[in-house]
């Protein structure tokens, strides 16, 4: 149960206190947790995108995306800032984008990712209540944190320390993918608009990873970061989108 704790203290904000500080194998191993988290995070959006029926679905629609943000700290967020940053300040060179991802400063691309990526979550957000597609709230957040697990099993982590490096080391390859595999089966549940968006996952997942390996060789804690909020937003604008052509 281990694992499960520092997925938990590591991708939300929950005051989980661990008893001793983690060992490299055990973050490895937390990373079969990523998906289960998402699943509460999920529960959570739903539930309250339930408790708050009654108000008007402008208003439940900010309070689930500022609900998601907090609960998650802004992690991904913060994630996506710094990629984008590095990748229109690094003029495609894989030394100075890795440099510019450490610093912690936010420019001006990295404000502009952040403001298109929460103003198309908040669009599709509305248009998921607004034709009582709220279940796919439980779903978005576990196909986002099942992103970590495909990009640690395919692709090399570039920097020599940090948790990412604990991940490449120890990740348990076998469980790792049926986790993974048993995740994205869920989409089935919505059965062809859970195809289309399947694609799409599948196709934006593919494109994320070869555009890291062409700038930098592999993946950061950034850049999963990034790959896990697009991936998010890929998933609710596909889905959303799909329900008016099927």
């Amino acid at each position: 149960m281990t694992a499960f704790w520092i997925a938990l203290q590591f991708l939300t904000v929950l005051p989980i206190e661990l008893k001793t500080m983690p060992s490299a194998k055990q973050n490895g191993q937390a990373i079969l947790f990523y998906p289960f988290v998402g699943l509460l995070i999920g529960l959570v959006l739903l539930g309250v995108s339930l408790i708050l029926v009654k108000l008007p679905i402008l208003l439940i629609a900010s309070i689930i995306l500022v609900l998601w943000i907090w609960l998650t700290g802004g992690l991904h967020l913060d994630g996506l800032a710094d990629t984008a940053d590095a990748w229109v300040g690094g003029f495609g060179d894989p030394e100075r984008t890795l440099k510019i991802m450490k610093d912690p400063s936010c420019g001006p691309i990295g404000v502009l990712s952040l403001v298109a990526v929460c103003l198309l979550k908040f669009a599709t957000l509305y248009v998921l209540l607004e034709q009582h597609f709220n279940a796919f709230l439980i779903l978005v957040p576990m196909l986002g944190r099942s992103v970590p697990l495909f990009l640690f099993l395919t692709t090399a982590y570039v920097r020599d320390k940090g948790l990412g490096r604990s991940i490449t080391d120890f990740i348990p390859k076998k469980l790792t993918w049926t986790v993974f595999v048993i995740t994205i089966s869920l989409l089935c549940v919505f059965e062809w608009l859970g195809l289309v968006t399947f694609i799409c996952f599948i196709a934006v997942l593919f494109y994320l990873r070869a555009l890291f390996i062409k700038r930098i060789g592999g993946i950061t804690g950034d850049t999963v970061g990034a790959a896990i909020e697009l991936i998010e937003t890929g998933l609710m604008l596909s889905f959303v989108v799909a329900s008016f052509y099927i």
